[in-house]
């Protein structure tokens, strides 16, 4: 590889950086969002992609996000590798949030009691129990994810339509402008051609 790094990260290096950026939070967020933003297709299909990634962040099938998020993006005509991009939503810093939020929306919609604080071992159960000892579980979750991820999708949604919008709007403005100036630099070289 020739851009490639002289000395290679070893394992902590590696881990470090993807817990903590080696510039900033707020740099790697802008590097993402505009990479998202360069993608091919129509705004329509980079944010119903993002949204399908979104919405399915928070259901609770832990290995299956990105199947899952390209069979909801093909269904409704998103962008795939933006499907993949919008499973960012749900990350080690997030889950938490998620988890907690589905399973009470899940509790709440199918009248259980809602888990608060200290009762609250998500994570742990997720990893750790067997299936017949998670299904309980996973079957609320599954539930409280449909209202929650389609919020979150929604929200995803229009905000990346507007994004993608005015970014390409102005990138075929700019395109357009250099084409003109191009134009203009051609014409004037044939009119020096011609006259000599």
């Amino acid at each position: 590889m020739i851009f490639g790094r002289k000395n290679k990260p070893d394992l902590s290096e590696r881990v470090r950086v993807f817990l903590w950026p080696r510039r900033s939070w707020i740099r790697s967020g802008k590097y993402f969002v505009k990479r998202i933003l360069r993608l091919t297709g129509s705004p329509y299909a980079i944010a119903a992609g993002v949204a399908a990634g979104a919405f399915t962040s928070f259901t609770p099938f832990l290995g299956f996000h990105f199947i899952i998020s390209w069979v909801l993006a093909f269904i409704i005509g998103g962008n795939l590798l933006a499907a993949a991009l919008g499973t960012a939503v749900g990350n080690p810093i997030t889950f938490p949030f998620i988890w907690g939020a589905t399973y009470n929306t899940g509790a709440l919609v199918l009248g259980q009691p809602r888990l608060h604080g200290e009762n609250l071992h998500l994570g742990q159960s997720l990893m750790s129990s067997s299936f017949e000892a998670l299904w309980p579980v996973i079957k609320v979750m599954t539930v409280g994810a449909v209202p929650t991820g389609l919020l979150c999708g929604l929200v995803c949604y229009i905000f990346v339509r507007k994004s993608c919008d005015a970014y390409q709007r102005r990138r075929k403005q700019i395109l357009a402008r250099r084409a003109f100036e191009a134009g203009k630099w051609r014409s004037a070289i044939a009119d020096h051609d011609n006259a000599s």
